[in-house]
C-alpha cells in the first residue's frame, strides 16, 4: 500500500492480494485518483515507459528471470497463490532468482576461498530477495538485500525449501542484519545437495562448509543441512554404507554427531567423523589454504575413498 504509482508514502493506492468481487488477483486501484490496471500498467506509469517492450525488460530485471524465451521456468509453479513460507513460496523464489555467474554471491564465495561453484544447480542468486526485520534489527533495516539462494531438497532430488543468505550489497560480506540466514520450505530431514548421494556422502551444517570441503573433494556427494539441528535429523539415503560428517568445533556439533551416531548405528550405517582444526572447514580453508586442508582431509578419509574420490591437495 503506497500513495500513488511513484511510491509516495500513504495508503490510497493498493494491489489485490486476493480475488474479490471486486477485482482480480494482481489488480491494483489508487482510490485518491480513480487510476486502476493490472501489475504491467504499474510498472508502465511508475517507470514511465512508453513501448510495452519496456516494460516487460523491467519486469524481468526486477524479477531477476531470464529472457522470456528460454527462461526455463514451469508455468505451472506461478499459477495459484503460495502461502509464504511453503515450499511453494520456496520453489518461486528459487525460480525468480538467477545463475550465479558475475553476481554480489560469487564475490561473496570467493572472499570465502571458495572457487568450485560454477556448476553447481543448487546455488542462485537473487538482487532483491525479500528480509523481514525483526526485534534485533536496527530501526530501519532495508526490507530487500540481494542473497545467495540454495534449493533444499530430499534424496530423490524433489526441492522441498530454498536457503537465504542475505549479503551486503557494497562488500563481500554478510548483509548486516540479525539474521543473515534464514530457510523457508520443508527443511526437516533435508538438504542442500552437491551431488545424489550413492553408498557414500558426507555432510554438515553449513553451505560454506560443505563447499569450502568441495575444493579438495570435488566429486563426493555433499550435503549441507543448514544448521546443527537439521544435520542431527539429515534423512539417509536408502543405498548410503558409510556417512561422513564435516563437524563444527562447537557444543552443537558435537551434540549433533552424538544423535547421528546413533542413528546411523541403528540403520547399520557406517559414520565417520572429519574434524576441522578450527572452527569449521571453512575457517581451515581460509587460513592454510585448499593444499593444506586436502592434506588434512585425506587423512581423516578411508584409503579407498582417496582412491575413489581423487582427493585434490593441490
Amino acid at each position: 500500500m503506497v500513495g500513488d504509482v511513484a511510491g509516495t508514502p500513504g495508503r490510497s493506492l493498493y494491489v489485490r492480494l486476493f480475488e474479490t468481487t471486486r477485482g482480480a488477483i494482481g489488480n491494483w486501484v489508487d482510490a485518491a485518483t480513480g487510476e486502476h490496471g493490472d501489475l504491467v500498467d504499474l510498472i508502465r506509469l511508475n517507470q514511465r515507459h512508453g513501448r510495452l517492450v519496456d516494460t516487460i525488460d523491467e519486469a524481468e530485471r526486477f524479477l531477476s528471470l531470464p529472457p522470456s524465451d528460454n527462461d526455463g521456468c514451469d508455468p505451472a509453479i506461478f499459477s495459484k497463490p503460495a502461502r509464504a513460507g511453503s515450499p511453494a513460496a520456496a520453489r518461486r523464489l528459487f525460480a525468480a532468482s538467477k545463475l550465479m555467474s558475475g553476481t554480489l554471491a560469487s564475490t561473496y564465495l570467493r572472499s570465502r576461498g571458495i572457487m568450485r561453484f560454477a556448476d553447481l544447480p543448487a546455488l542462485r542468486f537473487h538482487p532483491r530477495c525479500y528480509y523481514r526485520p525483526n526485534d534485533d534489527d536496527e530501526p530501519g533495516t532495508p526490507g530487500v538485500f540481494p542473497a545467495l539462494i540454495a534449493a533444499v531438497t530430499d534424496h530423490d532430488g524433489v526441492q522441498t525449501g530454498t536457503h537465504r543468505t542475505w549479503l551486503d550489497p557494497k562488500g563481500a560480506g554478510k548483509a548486516t542484519v540479525a539474521s543473515p540466514r534464514r530457510a523457508m520450505g520443508n527443511i526437516l530431514g533435508n538438504a542442500v545437495r552437491f551431488g545424489a548421494a550413492d553408498d557414500i556422502m558426507v555432510a554438515g551444517e553449513g553451505i560454506e562448509t560443505m563447499l569450502s570441503l568441495r575444493e579438495v573433494l570435488p566429486t563426493m556427494p555433499m550435503a549441507a543441512a543448514t544448521s546443527s539441528a537439521h544435520l542431527a535429523a539429515i534423512l539417509f539415503p536408502p543405498q548410503l554404507q558409510r556417512f561422513y560428517v564435516a563437524r563444527d568445533r562447537d557444543a552443537a556439533g558435537d551434540a549433533a554427531f552424538g544423535i547421528l551416531t546413533e542413528r546411523a548405528q541403528a540403520a547399520g550405517i557406517q559414520l565417520v567423523s572429519l574434524l576441522p582444526e578450527y572452527g569449521d572447514f571453512n575457517d581451515d580453508l581460509r587460513r592454510h589454504g585448499a593444499s593444506t586442508l586436502g592434506q588434512r582431509v585425506a587423512l581423516q578419509l578411508y584409503a579407498q575413498d582417496r582412491t575413489r574420490f581423487s582427493i585434490d591437495c593441490g
